[in-house]
């Protein structure tokens, strides 16, 4: 499990990947573990269920960008063979020990065989909508005849005059965008559900964004998911932005809390 000099193995910890269905040999990752040592990925196994690991120096990783990309990467790498349930981000044990690894995996052994039957042959895709700006502002001007017609009054007034007015306006417009958001998200999560065992809406950022969401879709119906999406772009492509990620770790359905 790399090498460590002896005096060194009080700093050293294990860090937890993910677990996969397996039980033939260690299975080799490659030196793609995080941090930036280049340390060895592989696998830890009871009975049909393995712990895809690596060596760590015993630390806290930060969340910062080059260690999620590094632990997400080496997911990416286990998932292109195995579905995976990912364990949460910075866990490490507190000993160098394979042995703590195993105890978690019998002692755990059927919850996490029934949460990989529930993952298997499953991935997750994530779709982002966000609102094309100066289109959708049309879309609410030709939709909404009190606000246009306002609109089109003020226009003609000494701008000093109408300040009052405008900010009025202004709130007319946001309370159709948020109607109409609502709208638009709902009608696109409402194509998608049937095609998905699960789906998990998260919060918006940003003020463009109207739908956040996560997909855990059948291998199978990918392909069918796929034309669901490219057709709502057809349909909505002149008012919305989708932005479309496919193949992600199921972060949003199943993540490990392990108490190493």
């Amino acid at each position: 499990m790399g090498n460590i000099v002896e005096q060194d193995k009080d700093k050293e910890g294990i860090y937890l990947y993910c677990i996969i269905r397996h039980a033939d040999a260690v299975a080799e990752f490659g030196p793609i573990g995080i941090g930036t040592r280049q340390d060895r990925v592989y696998t830890i196994n009871y009975k049909d269920i393995s712990m895809v690991v690596s060596q760590s120096a015993k630390m806290r990783y930060e969340a910062r960008r080059v260690n999620l990309t590094k632990h997400t990467l080496v997911l990416e790498g286990v998932m292109k063979k195995f579905s995976i349930l990912p364990i949460r981000f910075s866990t490490i044990s507190e000993t160098y020990d394979e042995s703590k690894i195993l105890k978690i995996l019998e002692e755990e052994y059927d919850k996490f065989s029934d949460l990989l039957d529930e993952m298997k042959g499953t991935k997750e895709l994530g779709l982002k909508v966000l609102a094309l700006e100066e289109p959708i502002y049309k879309y609410i001007l030709d939709k909404y005849q009190d606000i246009r017609t306002l609109k089109e009054k003020l226009a003609k007034l000494d701008p000093e005059k109408a300040h009052y007015q405008l900010v009025k306006i202004g709130e007319m417009v946001e309370k159709a965008l948020a109607k109409e958001n609502s709208n638009f998200s709902d009608d696109i999560v409402e194509v998608l559900t049937p095609l998905s065992d699960e789906v998990k809406i998260n919060d918006n950022y940003g003020e463009r964004m109207l739908l956040n969401a996560a997909f855990l879709v059948k291998n199978e119906n990918e392909n069918e998911f796929d034309n669901a999406i490219n057709a709502l772009d057809e349909q909505y492509g002149n008012l919305l932005s989708f932005k479309y990620v496919g193949t992600l770790p199921p972060y949003n359905f199943v993540t490990l809390v392990i108490n190493t």
